[in-house]
């Protein structure tokens, strides 16, 4: 039997072919996925490991956590800590470590690299051992600057340049004194780092006098374990906390491992969704080459075969085709990894050097997902076949299914598909999260329900085309009447094709929801002409709103400025806010009371007060960072959404009990409205700093069209696979279809049907599939992305379902072109089937 299955494998190589592409697509997905995250993630952790060279331990505060009526927060690390650490028996040196946000412009004007990424810190003394000066002489002063080398050959600056630069909103402009090299992870990803003497960088960061971290270099001999008892006996437990460097370089692999952990599962689910889509081609494939075998597997059964090795052979012959499939995805694989990290680089992306990393995980994992996928989907078509009688089998009276297996196909179909729309719609009568696990589930029966019925939807459905179809004549009518001869392979060719419409469509239907939601809460909750931030997302100085304040034409601005607090035993973040003018900048919902925020009078969204248990009227006792107490009365309960919400009262109230006052937003109101003009003004009253971002509620929308447009193309390419996939299937129906039917053809050209009438008998038929998988993919991804939609409105008022019926029209027409492409080939060897030969062929 084995050499049996051999042979079958030799002799139908050809028609494997699609088969093998399928699984191979797939295995090359899921390798080149590992290949790529695995190369990246150890050149990061090489490169971030390196700068940990100079750090045998590193002396942290120790965080102390909210208890009571005290505001967590961090002790300070002072020059009296970072002297006695230098002190401590076994010490060569300490280096005390300040560090902040610090972005540069090139000398075009715009950022350097990604905001995120660019850093700021200190250069201490005259020779800072981590970083090697390969031009120029240390910083003295605040007008004096250190840049990175990457940096500095990127931007094309040198030694004697003036730079212009922004730490937490205005602009300075230092000048170049040096460039040194560093091993630090966010230059080698990109990032910029520049380096202030140390002075400077305390009152740039707010860290006047104090330190981030202190690091400690070890006298030769002395281990980091001994360093690190040494320092632990010498420093208070209760502020600080020691690390060796071995433990921060394994602490910083873990945490890269981790966040490539999380885009690598990402694309491993849409590798899994193209696995998932080719089991239906390998499915079909076998089902299809049982079916033509029937009689050759029948003598083997007559001839002392039993069903066990019948199925067997079946099952060896996918493993043939599973491990050809699954070593020419690994090394399509490798090729895929080395070519996503190249891509990077051509984006703009900065990767560390290191080599392709090809792990015997990832061998097994190729190896295990090709050979496991093509031996379960073949499984079924081998059971089927070894259970059809060696008598039945020669006469050929095997083929229909009978009455009994289809009542219960489509009984079991409409349960599935019946359970999984109730729990979707019960799902979607939850609230925010606790749905979420409901709703996948109810998602997964339904696919599986539609997909069980899909033979019994195909005769309707298709039916439904053939006034269309007739407009083709005889071609058209053999067409339908040859999509639903077998409604099986019909439903399996389709449902390929169905499973990625249904996720394409769902997440175009949720995307277009949530921006139109998120535009209408923008609107809707800003009175405001413009919003300033940084681009990065960090604190602004309070210096910024008196500069804007005091711009011509601006008639009102107003700070958010957050600030931890202890409200009832718990933490709770307030928000500043300019209590004079808030009111014009915001249009809020008032669920009770007044807006109206001064003194000890505050407004808190409903949610917030929900939890607490507030009304309008109702006082708490508030306790500050600063461990000062006050008594605030709710003077209003507004409600709250995603871009507004919580706790606000008058920053006059609120930063006396700050140590370092810092602003998220400013809000900007003027006579003129917004415009290009006002606009540009208002960014030339900034310095025209690069690092700011002075937003109108269109810019705000546009950023948010952006976000989603870069997702659902990111999505549209990931699962461009899948339909990849679902064409091959197309393909490798129709091919094995028109080598079963070679007689049948054969004796249409006899009686006058001509090679065009064939091919377009084929083309049609494969439209017809694909249409069919197409109006189930949309129909199913409206449903999910309306019940998905359903679930959001819960915890966002603003949501409305928006249907795209555009992108859908597209997808429809994208279904057809499957259709017509995967026809070409078929429908041209149906076409040159020689006459005589075809009518003989059994």
């Amino acid at each position: 039997m084995f050499r049996t299955a051999l042979r079958n494998v030799l002799a139908h190589k050809a028609r494997l072919l699609m088969t093998v592409l399928a699984v191979m697509l797939g295995v090359a997905f899921v390798s080149g996925t590992l290949v790529f995250t695995n190369t990246i993630s150890q050149a990061y952790q090489k490169s971030s490991a390196k700068g940990f060279d100079h750090v045998d331990v590193a002396v942290r505060p120790e965080y102390q956590d909210a208890e009571g009526d005290r505001v967590g927060k961090a002790p300070e690390l002072t020059r009296a800590v970072l002297e006695r650490s230098a002190r401590v028996p076994g010490a060569a040196s300490a280096i005390g470590v300040v560090s902040g946000f610090a972005a540069l412009a090139g000398k075009d004007g715009e950022l350097i690299g990604n905001g995120f990424q660019s850093q700021g810190g200190n250069y201490w003394g005259a020779k800072d051992p981590r970083y090697p000066l390969v031009a120029g002489h240390a910083p003295k002063g605040p007008g004096e600057i250190l840049i990175d080398a990457e940096t500095a050959d990127r931007a094309g600056y040198q030694v004697g340049d003036t730079v212009r630069m922004s730490v937490d909103g205005p602009v300075l402009t230092p000048v170049v004194t040096g460039i040194f090299t560093t091993d630090d992870g966010n230059v080698a990803a990109g990032g910029s780092l520049a380096l202030f003497d140390t002075a400077t960088a305390q009152r740039l960061f707010g860290k006047e006098g104090t330190y981030d971290e202190i690091a400690v270099a070890a006298k030769a001999g002395v281990t980091q374990a001994a360093l690190k008892a040494e320092l632990d006996r010498a420093l208070p437990k209760d502020v600080t906390k020691t690390i060796t460097g071995e433990r921060l370089a394994d602490d910083q692999a873990e945490a890269i491992a981790a966040s490539m952990g999380g885009m690598r599962q990402g694309l491993l689910v849409f590798a899994g969704i193209a696995l998932f889509v080719g089991t239906f081609i390998i499915a079909n494939t076998f089902t299809m080459l049982v079916a033509q075998r029937t009689r050759e597997l029948a003598l083997l059964r007559a001839v002392g075969a039993s069903r066990r090795q019948v199925t067997r052979s079946v099952l060896i012959e996918a493993f043939v085709v599973g491990v050809a499939a699954a070593v020419t995805g690994l090394l399509a694989g490798i090729g895929i990894g080395a070519g996503l990290r190249s891509l990077m680089g051509s984006l703009g992306a900065t990767v560390p050097d290191g080599p392709l990393v090809v792990t015997p995980g990832t061998v097994g994992t190729a190896l295990a997902v090709g050979v496991l996928v093509t031996m379960l989907a073949a499984w079924l078509p081998g059971r089927r076949a070894a259970k059809i009688p060696p008598v039945a089998a020669m006469s050929s009276v095997h083929a229909k299914a009978t009455t009994k297996s289809l009542v219960l196909r489509n009984t079991l179909g409409a349960l599935f598909s019946a359970a999984g729309v109730a729990v979707v719609l019960a799902a979607t009568t939850m609230n925010g999260s606790d749905g979420q696990a409901p709703m996948g589930l109810g998602a997964v029966l339904l696919i599986i329900g539609v997909f069980i019925l899909t033979p019994l939807l195909s005769r309707p459905m298709i039916a439904a085309a053939a006034p269309v179809l007739r407009v083709f004549g005889i071609s058209g009518k053999l067409a339908r009447q040859n999509s639903v001869r077998n409604p099986r392979r019909t439903a399996a060719t389709a449902s390929a094709l169905m499973i990625g419409l249904t996720l394409i469509t769902g997440m175009t239907v949720m995307a277009g929801s949530l921006q139109k939601s998120i535009d209408k809460m923008a609107s809707a909750a800003i009175r405001a002409d413009y919003v300033v931030s940084m681009a990065n997302g960090n604190p602004l100085s309070p210096d910024v709103e008196k500069k804007l304040r005091q711009t011509d034409g601006v008639t009102a601005t107003s700070p958010l400025r957050n600030a931890p607090s202890r409200i009832d035993g718990e933490t709770e973040y307030l928000t500043g806010v300019d209590g004079s003018t808030i009111g014009e900048l915001t249009d809020l919902e008032m669920e009770t009371g007044a807006f109206e925020v001064g003194g000890s009078r505050v407004v808190v969204d409903d949610d917030t007060a929900k939890t607490h248990g507030w009304r309008t009227g109702s006082a708490f006792t508030v306790s500050y960072e600063d461990g000062e107490k006050q008594r605030l009365t709710v003077a209003g309960v507004y409600v709250g959404n995603e871009m507004i919400r919580g706790i606000m009262l008058d920053t006059a109230t609120l930063t006396p009990h700050q140590s370092d006052p810092a602003d998220m937003q400013v809000m900007v109101k003027t006579s003129a409205g917004a415009s290009d003009a006002v606009k540009d003004r208002l960014e030339k009253t900034l310095g025209s700093n690069p690092a700011m971002r002075v937003q109108d509620k269109k810019d705000i929308s546009n950023d948010i069209a952006q976000m989603f447009t870069l997702m659902l193309n990111m999505v549209y390419g990931l699962l461009a696979m899948a339909v990849i996939v679902a064409v091959l299937g197309v393909i490798n129906t129709l091919a094995m279809s028109v080598f079963e039917r070679s007689q049948e053809i054969g004796m249409l050209r006899a009686i006058g049907l001509d090679r065009r009438g064939i091919k377009r008998m084929v083309r049609l038929e494969s439209l017809v599939i694909s249409l069919f998988g197409g109006v189930l993919g949309i129909g199913l991804g409206v449903f999910f992305g309306w019940a998905a939609g359903e679930l959001l409105a819960s915890r966002m008022a603003t949501y409305e379902l928006v249907l795209p019926w555009g992108r859908m029209a597209v997808f429809l027409l994208l279904a057809a072109t499957v259709g017509v492409l995967a026809a070409l080939w078929p429908a041209r060897r149906a076409a040159r089937l020689n006459t005589l030969q075809a009518i003989k062929a059994e």
